[in-house]
């Protein structure tokens, strides 16, 4: 399910429905909280999207949690 994307249903249907955008950073876990630093909270200043900076630089690829942050924030910053 998770090679095909087929887990993003519900991310679509939360875009449909507004509470989501397309493009914009994923909404955090309760883990990935509960390690913010005061200024990983602007990561939370947008509306979520369906996909975004990690995603598209290797979502799977990607695992350390700062470089995560980072490309956030820098699409915040530039909108690219």
């Amino acid at each position: 399910m998770r090679k095909t994307s087929l887990d993003e249903l519900p991310q679509f249907w939360n875009v449909l429905k507004g509470d989501m955008s397309l493009i914009g950073t994923r909404p955090p876990t309760p883990d990935e909280v509960d390690r913010y630093e005061v200024s990983n909270w602007q990561r939370l200043d947008v509306k979520p999207g369906l996909s975004g900076e990690w995603q598209v630089h290797g979502r799977s690829k990607i695992r350390n949690f700062e470089e995560v942050i980072y490309l956030d924030l820098r699409y915040q910053k530039t909108g690219a």
